[in-house]
């Protein structure tokens, strides 16, 4: 049951009378019914019968009355509010990852891989409302998930996102980001955006970078860069030992944040580079406020009214009193 609430509860100050109210019956009491002064007592019944017994309790009812009177002025009643969200300007968004091997360096924990998987999957349970594709690519690109509102099948996408022998190994910035905007160049949302993101330099692929930019440009992409990797050394995936776990060793970061930058400009985006974990949630939190998506909320009010059962409750009460003094009490000494 919903919570009862109150349309009118300056009525509540009506309660103040009670206490006059009482004062009052107290004070009439003498009067409300006949007197006898007789010299003695002695021939009569001491024990007072029932209903001299009740006869005080005839104000308590007209008390309880008012007071029922003031709570159905103030109308209680209870609400059960239903939301309807409506999106009237939606994003369509892509993120554009890089699954190089590269991506399994321990700069971030456990991997910047997996620390990406994380973030990534916040950002999409924190969009609701908009469609989210995924586009990963190494030296090669490939659509992971095309532009879906079924945040569940984004997610499980993320989730899968792993190094393997699918793609040839290098970091195609271009593929990736020409992938990316294929999937959205014929997008009729209100706002279209890239989220692209590498640890490396652009040294695959046949389609350049600039190119790929110029190309959003012209479809109205927005795209934001994020350079992923700490500043100086980091361990680095070099090899495969027999066994088939990879080898690690200490190798200089480098990431092409020259070229990053001029693709977020040219773009109206934002490039971004996040040196640790909690500078990539920090990212990814800056992008969710930078491309907010305006929903027009409607709320329906369903109201119960609840003062029917103390007008009713007000008006038996009075009437029990009413009918007690004019028949039991009318001539009661």
């Amino acid at each position: 049951m919903a919570k009862i609430t109150f349309l009118n509860p300056e009525f509540f100050w009506l309660f103040l009378l009670i206490p006059i109210a009482i004062f009052w019956l107290v004070l009439k009491k003498n009067q409300q019914s006949a007197t006898l002064k007789i010299s003695s007592i002695k021939g009569f019944k001491s024990a007072p019968s029932f209903w001299a017994k009740l006869k005080p309790y005839l104000s308590v009812l007209r008390i309880i009355a008012l007071s029922s009177l003031i709570i159905a002025m103030a109308r209680p009643r209870t609400v059960d509010i239903s939301n309807k969200t409506k999106t009237t300007k939606g994003i369509d968004i892509v993120m554009a990852v890089d699954v190089s091997g590269s991506m399994l360096a321990k700069d971030l924990k456990p991997n910047r891989m997996e620390a990406l998987k994380r973030v990534a999957t916040d950002f999409v349970e924190g969009r609701p409302n908009d469609r989210i594709g995924l586009v990963v690519y190494a030296s090669e690109a490939y659509t992971k998930t095309p532009v879906t509102s079924d945040k569940a099948i984004i997610e499980e996408a993320i989730a899968s996102i792993k190094y393997d022998n699918v793609l040839q190994d290098g970091t195609g910035i271009g593929m990736g980001l020409a992938t990316a905007v294929n999937r959205l160049k014929d997008s009729k949302a209100k706002s279209k955006v890239i989220i692209l993101l590498t640890d490396g330099v652009n040294n695959a692929g046949f389609i350049e970078p600039e190119t790929a930019a110029d190309i959003a440009k012209q479809y109205g992409i927005k795209v934001y860069t994020i350079g992923i990797g700490t500043n100086g050394m980091a361990e680095f995936p070099y090899a495969i030992s027999p066994s088939g776990q990879f080898l690690f060793q200490m190798m200089k970061v480098e990431i092409d944040e020259r070229l990053m930058k001029s693709i977020a400009k040219k773009t109206d985006g934002k490039y971004f580079r996040a040196t640790s974990n909690d500078k990539l949630a920090e990212i990814y939190g800056e992008i969710n406020k930078l491309e907010t998506t305006e929903i027009e909320e409607l709320k329906f009010y369903d109201y119960d009214e609840k003062y029917r059962p103390f007008v009713l409750l007000a008006g038996f009460l009075l009437l029990v009193e009413i009918g007690l003094r004019n028949t039991v009490y009318r001539s009661f000494i």
